[in-house]
């Protein structure tokens, strides 16, 4: 067999925050640029990998495709692609994606069908990685549409389409120039919170909490509540704001996330603060930092005639996975 190419989309996350872990509602998106991994078969079961970073992605990817049958051959792997690590576009769900996908074409397996794929790439992400992310990433690079971002409903695990029509409008993403890294960062522990507020709550997710039960919740688990009601109601403003074809209260609904995600899930950094003063400053309709938070990129919805924003890279909702 001569080698493989498979290909996984970065993500930008319209908005629906730190709601998936908590089986909420998002908004993703996946986008043109991403990572691509090629396996070239070799005698034997050894996987090759130049890269040693990637080291524990292969091995997760390796083990969780050999308890699910689907034990990969040896072949080398290269990793290539214009998507940044540690921005907050999903670069780490990307490799993991591309990863299984290349090593079940170089072995000879069809892959998983997406939903499973999604779930054993969240346990490499999880168990073999040390990132406790939900489902949304791994979602969002498997389902993605050119033309439409994605209502995940993370409880039900529903994935329907939403055209994304801007009106002339653009979406940008600025590098906050402030890296982030998932495991040290503190996603792990506002997951941790999130879970504790659940268990005080006697609710199985916080999905099932009301606004007002934050009232009975102390500090700082209030705040992490009051975030995630919020955000998920968030979502389907944003969905009908989308299909209404108001752009003004798509930006409004972008500052409310970013509020949120500043003031009470306290997940914002002074450079990304900078950023989106600059895109605000720049005529931006709302702006807000995307991903884990702690650093990394910012989204900003642009309207036409925008004045100047350095650094500014457009996005658009691209095609999934797949093999090349």
């Amino acid at each position: 067999m001569e080698h493989v190419r498979a290909f996984a989309p970065g993500r930008v996350n319209l908005i629906g925050e730190h709601t998936d872990y908590s089986e909420g509602l998002c908004l993703p998106f996946a986008i043109e640029r991403g990572l691509t991994v090629t396996a070239e078969p070799l005698p034997g079961d050894e996987i090759e990998l130049l890269d040693e970073a990637a080291r524990p992605f292969v091995r997760g990817a390796a083990a969780e495709l050999g308890r699910a049958g689907l034990a990969p051959r040896g072949c080398s792997i290269a990793i290539e692609g214009d998507l940044p690590a540690r921005a907050g576009l999903a670069s780490s769900a990307a490799l993991t994606v591309a990863l299984c996908l290349a090593l079940c074409a170089v072995s000879g397996f069809e892959p998983p069908p997406r939903i499973e794929l999604a779930r054993l790439c969240s346990r490499v992400e999880n168990d073999w990685v040390g990132q406790r992310t939900g489902l949304l990433d791994q979602l969002a690079c498997l389902f993605g549409e050119s033309g439409r971002a994605l209502r995940l409903d993370l409880r039900e695990l529903e994935v329907r389409p939403v055209p994304l029509e801007l009106a002339g409008h653009s979406l940008v993403t600025l590098d906050s120039g402030a890296p982030r890294g998932l495991a040290e960062s503190g996603y792990n522990e506002r997951r941790a919170e999130c879970e504790a507020a659940t268990g005080r709550l006697g609710i199985s997710a916080l999905r099932d909490a009301a606004p007002e039960d934050a009232e009975v919740l102390p500090e700082p688990l209030a705040a992490r509540a009051r975030h995630v009601t919020s955000e998920n109601a968030r979502v389907d403003a944003m969905v009908a704001a989308l299909a209404r074809g108001e752009p003004a209260e798509a930006g409004a609904l972008l500052d409310a996330s970013h509020r949120s995600l500043r003031d009470d899930f306290d997940c914002s950094v002074p450079a990304v603060e900078a950023t989106v003063k600059r895109a605000k400053a720049a005529g931006a309709l709302g702006a807000r930092m995307v991903g884990g938070g702690f650093g990394g990129n910012v989204l900003a919805l642009l309207p036409p005639g925008a004045g100047p924003l350095v650094g500014a890279v457009e996005v658009r909702p691209g095609p999934g996975a797949r093999l090349l």
